[in-house]
Order: structure tokens, then C-alpha cells, then sequence
């Protein structure tokens, strides 16, 4: 179970930390508009752009990765399996934002797969144990 917790604490803390460059992008920029970041944020390109879809698409995956980590510790289903796919998730996760700063789609849509999968596949282990 303490696995699981810590998957979900760095699953929250990604989105954050995934912040970082772009926030960096942003003071590159011109300097970072703490007033319409958003706005300055939609101007991005190139690096810039592509560290705001990795920080975005960090908030899409704490979705599906806290439901499933949510039904796994309510049905008391936590296995090694499951486990095992909450830590690949992680890992998946941040390569699929490494892929994205250094724009390799392949490799990104690969690690989003698995990313996706790891969830959805934890969802379908406590399914079959309860």
C-alpha cells in the first residue's frame, strides 16, 4: 500500500515540476508574465510549446492514475502486480515529458501509452480480485 502512496504523491508533484521549464521557456521568452501567464503561455513556440503540453498533459494523467489508485486502496486490492504498474506508470511519465522537451513524438506517444495503460490495467487487476 505505502508504494502506491508514494506513486500518488509524485503523481500530484508532477505537474508541478513539469512547471519548471516551462517557466523557463516563459522567462526566455521575453520574461515571465506573472500577471497573464496564460495569455504569454498561448504565444509559446517551439520548446516553450511543447513544455506547456507536458505540464497540461501531467494534470490529464493524475486523473486516471488517482481513480485507479483510489479503487485500488478502497478495494484493498494492493498486489505486487499492482503495484508494479503504479511504478511504471510513474516512470513512464516522466520520460513521456523528457521525450516532449526534447521533441520526440514517437518516443513520447510510446511512453503515453504505457503511462495510460499502467492505470487502466491496475483498474482491470482490482476488478478481477474483488
Amino acid at each position: 500500500m505505502e508504494i502506491i502512496i508514494v506513486c500518488v504523491l509524485i503523481s500530484v508533484l508532477l505537474p508541478y515540476l513539469a512547471k519548471a521549464p516551462l517557466a523557463f521557456a516563459m522567462a526566455k521568452e521575453s520574461r515571465y508574465d506573472n500577471r497573464y501567464p496564460r495569455s504569454q503561455q498561448a504565444r509559446l513556440t517551439g520548446f516553450g510549446a511543447r513544455a506547456l503540453a507536458a505540464h497540461q498533459n501531467s494534470f490529464e494523467a493524475l486523473i486516471i492514475f488517482s481513480a485507479a489508485s483510489a479503487v485500488v486502496l478502497a478495494t484493498n486490492t494492493v498486489s505486487a502486480s499492482i503495484e508494479w504498474l503504479a511504478i511504471v506508470h510513474i516512470v513512464a511519465r516522466v520520460i513521456y515529458c523528457l521525450m516532449y522537451y526534447i521533441d520526440q513524438d514517437k518516443l513520447r506517444s510510446l511512453s503515453w501509452f504505457v503511462a495510460t495503460a499502467c492505470p487502466v490495467a491496475m483498474l482491470l487487476l482490482s476488478l478481477k480480485a474483488v
